[in-house]
């Protein structure tokens, strides 16, 4: 197997909500949101979706705010793949059109954190500075860190800033990426920014 053959994008992520009624809130936001246009499937650590990249982020983004909406306090973890010598073309979910299902535009404060590892790609620090200059040219950028870059704002100028990156991250020579992200939403450190 090769890297790089598959148009195939996957996100594997765990959501966890700080409250004692975190099962209602992880699978309201799941049942609330049409997955129809990727497979997922759900185990006792994580949540996995795969499918077209436009519809992969679409189900990640809805789930996100759906989530998000009930007001408590939300951590997201997952890793955004491409490329992976893993993943089959012939997956159904590959014929999928290009309409996404989920359209809930409800504004959404979001801080989150992503690291970016272009695989084999010998210029992956270009790759990554020239990303972070998108950040900041988008309005998303919050700050350098150790090992990551931070990126806020609304919930859906966020995911797009993701999105973008992640199809100008893979190259025609080096098409195997992989994305982490990590996201606070309705933190009381926040302040309510943005809500609506």
């Amino acid at each position: 197997m090769q890297c790089g053959l598959s148009p195939i994008v996957g996100f594997r992520f765990s959501l966890h909500p700080m409250t004692n009624d975190f099962i209602s809130v992880i699978k309201g936001a799941l049942r609330e949101t049409d997955t129809s246009n990727v497979w997922m499937h759900t185990d006792d650590v994580s949540t996995v979706i795969r499918g077209k990249q436009v519809h992969v982020f679409n189900v990640a983004k809805s789930i996100t705010l759906h989530a998000a909406k009930t007001g408590v306090h939300i951590a997201l973890s997952g890793t955004f793949s491409a490329g992976c010598p893993g993943d089959t073309a012939g997956d159904v979910y590959l014929d999928k059109g290009d309409e996404v299902a989920n359209k809930d535009t409800t504004k959404q404060y979001v801080s989150s954190q992503f690291a970016l590892y272009p695989m084999n790609n010998p210029n992956y620090m270009d790759v990554i500075y020239r990303e972070v200059e998108r950040a900041k040219e988008r309005g998303v950028f919050n700050e350098s860190m150790h090992y990551a870059s931070g990126i806020h704002g609304d919930i859906h100028d966020v995911f797009a800033f993701y999105e973008e990156t992640f199809t100008h991250a893979r190259s025609e020579e080096y098409k195997h990426l992989v994305m982490t992200v990590s996201m606070s939403i309705n933190s009381p450190s926040h302040g309510g920014i943005l809500n609506a």
